[in-house]
């Protein structure tokens, strides 16, 4: 049986990230996804990138509606490694934080949290205020929440924005256990 990941998408900036995490999950056999994506997500992807949602969609293996509050993802009998969230705006940061799950996105989160397992939030705001850094921290405390802000890196060396886009995906999918297969770590001076 082959290891469940719930990706959410919503409506931050940060599309490419959603796709690139598509395709690594998609290249590695033991794994499969379960993708949500909201209609803000949707337009936002439209905005940043060439592809429509269906293109998006066809990277998933399992897609859901955000409004099917029914699916597989809204239970904890459900089991997964966890759940993705790629890009994560501020406005489903403060629904997590604050138990209010009104629609499949809010509800695979609160249902991880609950469950403890894995939840990874690709945190997309700048400047972050109090009230977002209050959020962050307060889900930072709770076992399994881990807070991954879609950060540049260079010590990699990278030559283009597809180079950083690939690393970031691939710290994102790291916590489930995920390799992927170019993803250059810090080897020291």
């Amino acid at each position: 049986m082959k290891k469940r990941i719930i990706v959410g998408a919503t409506g931050a900036s940060g599309l490419p990230l959603l796709v690139k995490c598509l395709e690594i999950i998609r290249e590695n056999p033991d794994f499969e996804s379960y993708l949500i994506m909201s209609s803000s997500a949707e337009l936002t992807l439209r905005q940043e990138t060439e592809l429509e949602p269906e293109d998006v969609k066809r990277l998933a293996d399992h897609v859901c509606a955000p409004g099917e509050i029914g699916a597989k993802p809204a239970s904890g009998s459900f089991k997964t490694e966890g759940m993705l969230i790629v890009p994560c705006s501020m406005k489903t940061i403060a629904g997590i934080h604050s138990g209010y799950a009104d629609n499949l996105i809010l509800r695979a989160a609160d249902v991880t949290v609950k469950e403890q397992r894995i939840l990874v939030l690709a945190a997309r705001e700048t400047p972050l205020s109090g009230i977002h850094l209050r959020n962050l921290y307060e889900l930072s405390m709770l076992p399994g929440v881990r807070i991954i802000p879609p950060m540049l890196t260079f010590y990699h060396k990278p030559e283009s924005i597809d180079d950083m886009v690939y690393h970031i995906a691939a710290k994102l999918l790291e916590p489930f256990g995920i390799e992927a297969k170019e993803y250059r770590r810090w080897n020291g001076l």
